[in-house]
């Protein structure tokens, strides 16, 4: 029997470390998304959120292209998609290309532009769990044809295209390949894997 939504979700939160943020640990990337829409009000918190991040001198590189369902914009993010994230992206109610100004202020090229966008869009995924929205980012898309179609100039690099909306039940995806995709258990590395205090030596965080 497939799991239910709710027990998925149950599945994969983070186990609880004392401590760190709730959101950071009940965030994850479904595939099976409710077509219910999102309320403006909790877009703009998450645009907000991001609108707050760091970024290198500032220069707060970061652009979000949103498409709602239904709309023009939506529907050429949504044409870009590679066929694998087209068999479960029809439903999502918000659609959201990140990118991200390849030259700072003064012309020169800004090394950091894609680290800060991450930035950005992590504090964007973040507040979207905490307002009970779950979010999935696709590196699967035409870039080329994002690139021409949502008319973005050349000296802006691109980022994930950012998936936005409510959890719905592992049942409504297209195939069992999907189902059996989302009701995976979460896997990370620990810690020792990748925080050293000498390059291949595991800190000691104790």
């Amino acid at each position: 029997m497939t799991l239910s939504a709710a027990e998925v979700n149950h599945l994969k939160h983070a186990p609880v470390v004392d401590g760190v943020l709730p959101a950071i640990l009940h965030r994850w990337s479904p595939r099976a998304f409710d077509g219910r829409p999102v309320s403006p009000a909790d877009l703009n918190r998450v645009f907000e959120a991001a609108r707050w991040a760091a970024s290198s001198s500032n220069e707060q590189p970061w652009r979000f292209i949103v498409g709602v369902h239904g709309s023009d914009t939506y529907n050429k993010i949504f044409s870009t998609l590679v066929g694998f994230n087209k068999a479960w992206a029809g439903r999502v109610p918000v659609l959201i290309v990140g990118v991200a100004s390849a030259k700072s202020s003064s012309g020169k090229p800004n090394a950091y532009a894609l680290y800060d966008l991450g930035a950005a869009t992590a504090y964007l995924t973040l507040q979207a769990a905490a307002l009970g929205l779950v979010s999935h980012q696709m590196g699967g898309y035409d870039h080329d044809a994002a690139r021409q179609v949502l008319e973005i100039p050349d000296d802006f690099s691109l980022g994930s295209v950012v998936a936005l909306g409510y959890q719905a039940e592992p049942a409504t995806l297209a195939n069992d390949q999907l189902i059996d995709r989302e009701v995976a258990p979460r896997e990370r590395r620990p810690l020792h894997d990748f925080v050293f205090s000498a390059w291949g030596t595991p800190a000691d965080l104790a």
